[in-house]
Formats: C-alpha cells, structure tokens, sequence
C-alpha cells in the first residue's frame, strides 16, 4: 500500500511538472506588445494618409512584435518603395515587409 501511495504521489509531481513545462513554453504575445504594435500600426498607417502621393491607395498595414507588413496595390515601383521608407521610419518597427504589388 506504501509503495502504490509513493508511486501516485511521484505520477501527480510529474504530471504538475509536465503542466508548468508545457504552459511555460508557449509564445503568447504580452499585452505591451500587442499594444506597442497596434500602436506602430496606427502611426503608420497615419504617415500613409498624409501623404498626398500614397493617400489614393488602399494600403493595410499589420505589426507583429515591431516587423511591419505592408499589403494592397499601388501604381508605380514609385510608390511601392516610398511606403516602405514611410514605414520604416516609425519608432519600434524592427523591418518591414512590403508585400504592395504594382498594377
């Protein structure tokens, strides 16, 4: 009977260890950086709209962990790089990808 309580009781340690390790590694964003990149989002999107030369364009714009991804349709090479500098001269962006395609 002592060695079956001695076995439950290491079987429970594990199975908590298990738990702690399994919840410890996932990659959830934190609130502060979920906030900071709908932050770099908005002023990005915000430099777009001043622009008289990008503002006629339908631009989006997503943030994931300060990398900046740029999407939609422009026509020139023109404009599609402009956007790029624009978006890259936001405080926090790591890089941006500029997925724009010229029509």
């Amino acid at each position: 009977m002592k060695t079956r309580n001695v076995f439950v009781g290491y079987l429970v340690l594990l199975m908590f260890v298990g738990t702690l390790a399994v919840c410890g590694s996932t990659r959830a964003e934190s609130t502060g950086k979920y906030v900071d990149d709908s932050v770099i989002t908005t002023k990005v999107k915000a430099l777009l709209a001043e622009d008289d030369f990008l503002k006629s364009f339908k631009i989006s714009v997503k943030t994931y962990k300060g990398r900046v991804q740029l999407s939609g349709f422009v026509n020139s090479q023109n404009a599609l790089s402009k956007a790029g500098e624009i978006a890259g001269s936001v405080e926090g962006v790591r890089s941006v990808k500029n997925n724009l395609i010229v029509k």
